[in-house]
């Protein structure tokens, strides 16, 4: 018998039974608590997290399977996950606060604090050509900057110089003022504010903040967005002890040895490598649940104003209108791209439920996240199975939107 298969069809009088708590229907959440069971044993991840809010109640907050590679201990709710590019809303926020605070515009040219990038052009099949309008702050909020990761661009070229000059860092450490001068010498993709291509750009961003404040990237995140919103188990690093509540990595994923070789997060990079804003953080459910409320909040959290709600209204909003480019392969149809989030377009293009203006965005370890403002509902899933992501984050919000009866 396959052992996804429910043992019982809900009939209607089970179903008018059910507990409602928020509108969520208990059965329907236990059915999501043995989806993740059964995805545990079907290896797409030795474990995971996941926590769903709703009209600010925590309605569901379960972890599942184990937290080490050898499925010998339990998976805890504490238990400690790299994030990956679920960094990215959360150093673009910390950027859309500096832009409130009139310290930087959207539409300021990024070679004001970055003049290692005054002479980079764009490469076109005629040759370079410089560029038709500067790169913006705003580009790199929205992956229109021209940057692109060395790992999906289309350009044989620009991949190899990506390489050649270690701009990700990718095996060995380098440091950001050398990082960016390397990057000055190699072309963009496309022109900017043309093309949506997901890219480094939130790592410049993350230098960009450094040179406008004067300080590691580390402390500008802490002290504006982490520290105040209670989020003290996100951090860049971790030690030994820290190191045991994190969450591993199936030894037959395919992709884990070589992902651990770009992603070394057991020492303090700093002096020796930049801090990465596009997939740097380490952190657990519980701080990841507090900053999506807090957006979900439209900028404010138990009391504390971290945002305007129109500046998160700007945020949520689709900034990629009439340009080329997609986000299928991180969010399936249907989405453009607003500041730090995927913004969902429409209805009918989905792979799964959702309202239009949901936002969202995932990790390449296999972490994802969305807010839907229109539901009130912000929910994430915590598993570190890169091989698996898209099927995970597909199937959860699937599962979610599946116990949402009310």
């Amino acid at each position: 018998m396959n052992a996804s298969l429910p043992k019982k069809i809900p009939t209607p009088t089970m179903i008018a039974s059910e507990r409602l708590f928020q509108g969520f229907s208990s059965a329907r959440l236990d059915r999501l608590n043995e989806m993740m069971q059964t995805q545990v044993q079907a290896g797409m991840f030795p474990g995971a997290v996941t926590a769903i809010v709703h009209r600010q109640e925590l309605v569901h907050f379960e972890a599942h399977g184990f937290l080490d590679a050898a499925r010998s201990l339990p998976m805890t709710k504490d238990a400690l996950f790299r994030l990956a590019s679920m960094t990215k809303p959360i150093v673009t926020t910390v950027a859309m606060m500096m832009v409130e605070q009139g310290m930087m515009s959207l539409q300021d040219p990024i070679t004001k604090w970055l003049p290692e990038l005054k002479d980079i052009k764009v490469e076109t099949p005629d040759g370079d050509v410089p560029l038709a309008r500067p790169i913006w702050v705003q580009d790199l909020m929205r992956h229109t900057s021209g940057f692109v990761y060395l790992g999906t661009t289309r350009s044989t070229r620009i991949k190899a110089l990506y390489e050649e000059y270690n701009i990700e860092s990718r095996v060995v450490d380098i440091t950001a003022d050398e990082m960016l001068r390397n990057l000055g010498k190699i072309p963009l993709a496309h022109q900017p504010g043309t093309f949506w291509e997901y890219s480094i750009s939130v790592d410049v961003l993350g230098l960009l903040l450094e040179r406008v404040l004067s300080q590691p990237l580390d402390a500008i995140v802490a002290q504006a967005l982490l520290e105040p919103l209670g989020m003290n188990c996100t951090t860049w690093w971790v030690g030994a002890e820290q190191e045991k509540k994190l969450a591993q990595t199936l030894d037959d994923d395919p992709l884990k040895i070589d992902m651990l070789k770009s992603y070394r997060q057991n020492a303090n990079p700093a002096g020796k490598s930049y801090f990465k804003g596009g997939g740097g953080l380490i952190g657990s459910t519980g701080d990841y649940v507090r900053y999506m409320q807090m957006m979900l909040n439209q900028g404010e959290f138990e009391g504390k104003r971290y945002l305007s709600r129109k500046s998160v209204e700007l945020m949520l909003s689709h900034h990629t209108v009439g340009m080329g480019g997609t986000t299928i392969a991180n969010t399936g149809p249907g989405y453009g791209f607003g500041l730090g989030f995927a913004i969902r377009q429409g209805q009918g293009m989905g792979w799964v439920p959702g309202s239009v203006n949901d936002a969202m965005w995932a990790g390449v370890w296999g972490t994802s996240f969305w807010l839907d403002p229109k539901e009130q509902i912000a929910a994430v899933i915590m598993a570190q199975g890169p091989t698996h992501k898209t099927h995970t984050r597909m199937l959860y919000k699937n599962l979610v939107y599946g116990a949402l009866v009310k």
